[in-house]
């Protein structure tokens, strides 16, 4: 097991995580736990697989990835710029194409926001945490080994939609929550690979996309439903966009974006 962990780390990555965080599914659907969906997948399977296939050096790798913040200054800006932009365009958009209230801005709790946004780099039971180490600072670096990171973004986001499948089932996730997490693997993953394999900055942007509600900003019922998919749609426009206009990014990821504790045969 621990030679075929070392020659397949990706499949052993993908199914550990999927088994991790589906465990719990068949419980909910009998009534027997109250969550269907364990967020810890991704980054638990991500340490196993590090400390059978590749040991201190994997996990070195990793941990450079987290603390590498000297990425420009307007890297910064975007990662945390981003999640509030596509968020103030859903908001616009439902207030002046579907009449929703305009939200109250005065009235935002600024101090439960910032309390949000601080728990949501230390929660393993958020998706920042949970997912990031992962999906983006282990499985993606792996992934562009042999693949362009187009062809990455292909295999990670079609995973990503997969491991989200409970949460569709148990209600937490609407059903287009499938296809938004897929497009927006890609903008992860152009996100990472800009700011030459930054795992901080995808977790920066991870962190800022669900710092602030669709209640912390004054919708609600019908109102906060239709910010979901306006915002999603946002999303899926933006990663067209970023493939469509920034092809340079597409074709091949940059040396520190790739995995150095793994040889070219590395398969999923």
């Amino acid at each position: 097991m621990t030679a075929w962990i070392r020659n397949h780390r990706l499949a052993a990555f993908f199914g550990i995580a999927l088994f991790v965080t589906w465990l719990p599914w068949p419980f909910w659907a009998f009534g027997l736990l109250p969550f269907a969906h364990l967020p810890i997948g991704p980054v638990f399977a991500a340490l196993v697989v590090i400390g059978i296939a590749e040991g201190a050096a994997g996990y070195r790798d990793l941990g450079s990835r987290l603390i590498r913040w000297r990425v420009g200054w307007q890297w910064w800006l975007i990662a945390v710029g981003t999640p509030l932009a596509v968020l103030a365009v859903a908001a616009v958009a439902n207030v002046t194409v579907f009449g929703a209230p305009a939200p109250a801005l005065a009235g935002i709790a600024w101090g439960a926001v910032a309390l949000n946004f601080a728990i949501r780099w230390i929660d393993p039971l958020d998706g920042p945490v949970g997912e990031e180490p992962g999906f983006r600072g282990y499985a993606l670096p792996l992934l562009q080994v042999a693949r362009s990171p187009l062809g990455a973004a292909g295999v990670l986001g079609a995973f990503a939609a997969l491991w989200h499948v409970p949460l569709v089932t148990s209600g937490q996730l609407p059903l287009y929550g499938i296809p938004v997490t897929f497009a927006i693997t890609f903008v992860y993953v152009w996100l990472f690979n800009r700011t030459g394999g930054s795992l901080l900055m995808t977790l920066l942007f991870h962190v800022t996309q669900g710092a602030i509600t669709f209640g912390m900003i004054g919708f609600a019922g019908a109102d906060s439903d239709r910010m979901g998919a306006l915002a999603g749609a946002v999303w899926i426009v933006l990663a067209i966009v970023l493939v469509v206009v920034d092809r340079q990014a597409w074709r091949a990821a940059p040396a520190s974006a790739i995995a150095t504790t793994a040889e070219r045969r590395v398969t999923v």
